[in-house]
Protein backbone atom coordinates (compact mmCIF):
# COMPACT_ATOMS: atom_id res chain seq x y z
CA UNK A 1 0.00 0.00 0.00
CA UNK A 2 2.90 2.42 0.81
CA UNK A 3 4.74 1.70 -2.02
CA UNK A 4 1.54 2.44 -4.29
CA UNK A 5 1.06 5.31 -2.75
CA UNK A 6 4.58 6.89 -3.21
CA UNK A 7 4.63 5.71 -6.93
CA UNK A 8 1.23 7.40 -7.52
CA UNK A 9 2.21 10.65 -5.63
CA UNK A 10 5.72 11.02 -7.39
CA UNK A 11 3.66 9.78 -10.86
CA UNK A 12 5.83 7.15 -11.99
CA UNK A 13 4.49 5.42 -14.68
CA UNK A 14 4.61 1.46 -14.00
CA UNK A 15 2.79 -1.12 -14.25
CA UNK A 16 0.97 -2.49 -11.43
CA UNK A 17 -0.17 -6.23 -10.98
CA UNK A 18 -2.00 -7.36 -8.47
CA UNK A 19 -0.20 -10.72 -7.09
CA UNK A 20 -2.22 -13.73 -5.63
CA UNK A 21 0.48 -15.13 -3.01
CA UNK A 22 -1.05 -18.28 -3.63
CA UNK A 23 -0.74 -18.56 -7.31
CA UNK A 24 2.46 -16.31 -8.34
CA UNK A 25 2.96 -15.62 -11.37
CA UNK A 26 5.92 -16.27 -13.40
CA UNK A 27 6.74 -12.75 -14.36
CA UNK A 28 7.18 -11.83 -10.59
CA UNK A 29 9.11 -14.86 -9.82
CA UNK A 30 11.72 -14.12 -12.54
CA UNK A 31 12.32 -10.71 -11.36
CA UNK A 32 12.00 -11.51 -7.73
CA UNK A 33 12.98 -15.25 -7.02
CA UNK A 34 11.90 -14.25 -3.49
CA UNK A 35 8.52 -14.17 -4.70
CA UNK A 36 7.36 -11.31 -1.84
CA UNK A 37 4.90 -8.15 -2.58
CA UNK A 38 5.58 -5.65 -3.64
CA UNK A 39 8.82 -5.59 -5.71
CA UNK A 40 9.58 -3.33 -8.17
CA UNK A 41 11.22 -4.28 -11.31
CA UNK A 42 13.75 -1.98 -13.14
CA UNK A 43 16.23 -1.67 -16.15
CA UNK A 44 19.31 -2.14 -13.68
CA UNK A 45 17.86 -3.14 -10.56
CA UNK A 46 15.06 -5.29 -8.28
CA UNK A 47 13.46 -3.52 -5.50
CA UNK A 48 11.90 -5.85 -3.07
CA UNK A 49 11.57 -3.35 0.06
CA UNK A 50 7.94 -1.16 0.02
CA UNK A 51 10.25 1.31 1.83
CA UNK A 52 13.08 1.21 -0.69
CA UNK A 53 10.38 1.54 -3.65
CA UNK A 54 8.85 4.90 -1.88
CA UNK A 55 12.66 6.00 -1.71
CA UNK A 56 13.14 5.51 -4.95
CA UNK A 57 9.42 7.11 -6.36
CA UNK A 58 10.34 9.94 -4.49
CA UNK A 59 13.64 10.26 -6.01
CA UNK A 60 12.20 10.50 -9.07
CA UNK A 61 10.05 13.41 -8.19
CA UNK A 62 9.00 14.54 -5.00
CA UNK A 63 6.48 18.02 -5.55
CA UNK A 64 5.75 18.42 -1.97
CA UNK A 65 8.91 17.74 -0.89
CA UNK A 66 7.81 14.40 2.01
CA UNK A 67 11.41 13.95 2.08
CA UNK A 68 11.90 16.74 3.42
CA UNK A 69 15.29 17.69 1.84
CA UNK A 70 17.56 20.50 3.89
CA UNK A 71 16.12 19.10 6.86
CA UNK A 72 18.18 17.08 8.25
CA UNK A 73 16.88 16.61 11.72
CA UNK A 74 13.42 15.94 9.99
CA UNK A 75 15.01 13.59 8.09
CA UNK A 76 16.46 11.75 11.18
CA UNK A 77 13.58 11.99 13.24
CA UNK A 78 11.62 10.45 9.75
CA UNK A 79 14.26 7.31 9.90
CA UNK A 80 13.74 6.90 13.46
CA UNK A 81 9.64 6.96 13.24
CA UNK A 82 9.72 4.63 10.50
CA UNK A 83 12.51 2.14 12.34
CA UNK A 84 10.67 2.07 15.23
CA UNK A 85 7.00 1.22 13.03
CA UNK A 86 8.93 -1.26 10.65
CA UNK A 87 10.69 -2.68 13.76
CA UNK A 88 8.95 -3.80 17.34
CA UNK A 89 5.38 -2.44 16.30
CA UNK A 90 4.99 -4.23 13.28
CA UNK A 91 5.79 -7.36 15.38
CA UNK A 92 2.75 -6.12 17.63
CA UNK A 93 0.72 -5.65 15.06
CA UNK A 94 1.27 -9.50 13.74
CA UNK A 95 0.72 -10.87 16.76
CA UNK A 96 -2.45 -9.04 17.55
CA UNK A 97 -4.19 -9.83 14.07
CA UNK A 98 -2.93 -13.30 14.70
CA UNK A 99 -3.27 -13.82 18.07
CA UNK A 100 -3.91 -17.54 17.82
CA UNK A 101 -0.84 -18.14 16.05
CA UNK A 102 1.02 -16.52 19.12
CA UNK A 103 -0.41 -18.00 22.26
CA UNK A 104 1.90 -17.23 24.46
CA UNK A 105 0.09 -13.69 25.05
CA UNK A 106 -3.34 -13.21 24.50
CA UNK A 107 -4.63 -10.77 21.60
CA UNK A 108 -5.49 -7.69 24.02
CA UNK A 109 -1.64 -8.31 25.52
CA UNK A 110 -0.31 -7.74 22.48
CA UNK A 111 -2.57 -4.83 21.96
CA UNK A 112 -1.16 -3.56 25.16
CA UNK A 113 1.72 -4.06 23.57
CA UNK A 114 1.25 -1.96 20.15
CA UNK A 115 -0.69 0.99 22.19
CA UNK A 116 3.28 1.99 23.06
CA UNK A 117 3.48 3.08 19.68
CA UNK A 118 0.29 4.55 19.72
CA UNK A 119 1.24 6.67 22.63
CA UNK A 120 4.44 7.59 21.01
CA UNK A 121 2.37 8.95 17.53
CA UNK A 122 -0.30 10.68 19.90
CA UNK A 123 3.07 12.78 21.30
CA UNK A 124 3.79 13.50 18.09
CA UNK A 125 0.43 14.78 17.16
CA UNK A 126 0.57 17.09 20.08
CA UNK A 127 2.68 19.07 18.20
CA UNK A 128 1.86 18.58 14.63
CA UNK A 129 -0.98 18.36 12.44
CA UNK A 130 0.93 15.05 10.78
CA UNK A 131 3.66 12.99 12.46
CA UNK A 132 6.95 15.24 11.29
CA UNK A 133 5.30 18.47 10.35
CA UNK A 134 2.17 20.18 9.97
CA UNK A 135 1.62 18.66 6.33
CA UNK A 136 1.93 15.27 4.96
CA UNK A 137 5.33 13.42 4.76
CA UNK A 138 7.39 10.24 3.90
CA UNK A 139 6.74 9.25 7.84
CA UNK A 140 2.99 9.57 7.41
CA UNK A 141 2.60 7.41 4.30
CA UNK A 142 4.72 5.27 5.64
CA UNK A 143 3.15 4.60 8.67
CA UNK A 144 -0.70 4.71 8.01
CA UNK A 145 -1.19 1.55 6.56
CA UNK A 146 -0.06 0.10 9.51
CA UNK A 147 -1.75 1.79 11.70
CA UNK A 148 -5.15 1.19 9.43
CA UNK A 149 -4.41 -2.53 10.56
CA UNK A 150 -3.97 -2.25 13.82
CA UNK A 151 -7.33 -0.21 13.85
CA UNK A 152 -9.27 -2.87 11.74
CA UNK A 153 -8.48 -5.84 14.10
CA UNK A 154 -10.75 -3.98 16.68
CA UNK A 155 -12.30 -0.66 15.38
CA UNK A 156 -14.50 -0.30 17.97
CA UNK A 157 -11.54 -0.29 20.55
CA UNK A 158 -9.63 1.91 18.98
CA UNK A 159 -12.09 4.57 17.90
CA UNK A 160 -12.97 4.43 21.44
CA UNK A 161 -9.74 4.40 22.86
CA UNK A 162 -7.70 7.68 24.09
CA UNK A 163 -6.01 8.33 21.10
CA UNK A 164 -7.66 11.32 19.53
CA UNK A 165 -4.49 13.05 18.11
CA UNK A 166 -4.40 9.21 15.94
CA UNK A 167 -7.81 8.61 15.48
CA UNK A 168 -7.95 12.36 13.55
CA UNK A 169 -4.47 11.59 11.45
CA UNK A 170 -5.52 8.28 10.57
CA UNK A 171 -9.09 9.30 9.50
CA UNK A 172 -7.67 12.56 7.52
CA UNK A 173 -5.68 9.79 5.81
CA UNK A 174 -8.58 7.07 5.11
CA UNK A 175 -10.25 10.38 3.14
CA UNK A 176 -7.76 11.14 1.36
CA UNK A 177 -7.35 11.23 -2.65
CA UNK A 178 -3.76 9.45 -2.35
CA UNK A 179 -5.21 6.38 -0.18
CA UNK A 180 -8.30 6.40 -2.40
CA UNK A 181 -6.79 5.99 -5.60
CA UNK A 182 -4.24 3.57 -3.77
CA UNK A 183 -6.99 1.69 -2.46
CA UNK A 184 -8.86 1.06 -6.22
CA UNK A 185 -8.27 -2.51 -8.23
Amino acid sequence: MRARMALDYAGCNVETIEVSLKAKPAELLACSPKGTVPVLCLENAVLEQSLDIMRWALAQHDPDDWLMAGNASAAQDTSACIAENDGPFKGYLDRYKYAARYPEHSREEWRERGESFLGALEQRLQHHQYLIADRRTLADVALAPFVRQFCGVDEDWFWASPYRGVQRWLQRFLESELFVRAMAK
